[in-house]
């Protein structure tokens, strides 16, 4: 037993490794769009914030994805391998096709799809989590798009009588700051999740390892709201190496697609993107950093003129959300009646 929860730490990690690479196009695709930055100094400067998050983020998210959505009497490590297996395989999936869908969700749809697998709905903590986690599906995309929507407005006044090409210059070094905080914002709520995840698992396996001495001890967690440091700094550690590796297919779907961004329309959603996702990591909500990207990305294409906005790509993005938790749940399902029928714990 021992070495199969091993096992499901290393997938957990593996998760937040392929979350990073998933979601790097949260934090570059605009830099890389308006061509501030190239997609290695790109990642590079992601990745380090991403990182940088550990310092200052706090663990009010991976608390709550731990304890907040399923009753902890049915978690075993089946119920947490099979949550990882159909998160994994879903954001593959939509990698694959370009889509940027939600890591996030991915990992919740998986988490409950696993535990109803196992005991029916009554495994689900019908309670705040999941009514802030639902309502931010709506929420996040649109507070990013009214975010990104009224910076741009306000840059437009402030910079009214300035020439594009001193807009241009100065909004190309300040986009550097907004893609930073952008990252921070990204590594804070998204490596969280994973570290919940990997604590609901020790916490549900303490029994396996209070005996146990040496380095296998610190495997030994007594409760959710107990976050030992080496989860922290794995965590972290796996999304910034995912991001440095980078997710050029989503990138090029968020920061061209959508529609064509300038330095100034960069920066502004970056910042409105960036300060709707650290608002939610600061009420311990885990909020989908793509779909706030992606609606603050909207917002400051709206600005120039609703045209600007390729709606039909949009559209196609907002029905991948609409899926993802029940498709990840599904496959999650799958795999916990594999699971079981394998290998019973």
């Amino acid at each position: 037993m021992v070495y199969f929860v091993l096992f499901i730490v290393v997938m957990a990690l593996a998760f937040d490794y392929i979350n990073g690479f998933h979601d790097s196009a949260n934090s570059i695709a605009t830099i890389v769009g308006t061509r501030v930055l190239s997609p290695l100094a790109a990642v590079i400067w992601a990745a380090f914030f991403n990182f940088a998050a550990l310092f200052v983020a706090g663990t009010a998210v991976a608390k709550a994805f731990g304890g907040g959505f399923i009753d902890m009497k049915i978690v075993d490590p089946n119920v947490i391998l099979a949550a990882l297996l159909g998160a994994i395989i879903w954001n593959l999936i939509t990698w694959w096709f370009g889509i940027p869908s939600s890591s996030s969700h991915a990992l919740i749809g998986g988490y409950a799809g696993a535990a109803v697998s196992k005991a029916g709905f009554a495994a689900l903590l019908w309670g705040p989590k999941w009514i802030e986690t639902l309502s931010a599906i709506v929420l996040s995309p649109a507070l990013g798009m009214l975010m990104g929507f009224g910076l741009m407005v306000l840059v437009f006044n402030v910079f009214r009588r300035a020439t594009n090409a001193k807009v241009d210059k100065f909004f190309r070094a300040a986009q550097l700051t907004s893609s930073a905080l952008l990252s921070l914002a990204h590594g804070s709520n998204d490596a969280q999740k994973t570290m919940g995840i990997i604590v609901a698992l020790l916490v549900a396996s303490k029994a396996t390892f209070a005996t146990q001495t040496g380095w296998l001890h610190f495997f030994y967690v007594e409760d959710l709201k107990t976050i030992p440091l080496w989860i922290e700094l794995a965590a972290y550690a796996c999304i910034s190496l995912g991001t440095l590796s980078g997710g050029w297919r989503i990138v090029h779907t968020m920061g061209t697609r959508i529609t064509k961004l300038k330095p100034v329309g960069g920066f502004c959603a970056e910042t409105g993107g960036a300060l709707v996702i650290l608002m939610a990591t600061r009420l311990g909500i885990p909020v989908s950093t793509t779909h706030t990207i992606t609606g603050a990305i909207v917002g400051v294409g709206a600005t120039t003129r609703l045209s600007a906005v390729r709606w039909g790509l949009a559209s196609r993005i907002v029905w991948a959300w609409v899926i993802t938790i029940p498709a990840a749940a599904t496959m999650a399902a799958l795999s916990y009646r594999l699971l079981a029928a394998i290998h019973s714990v």
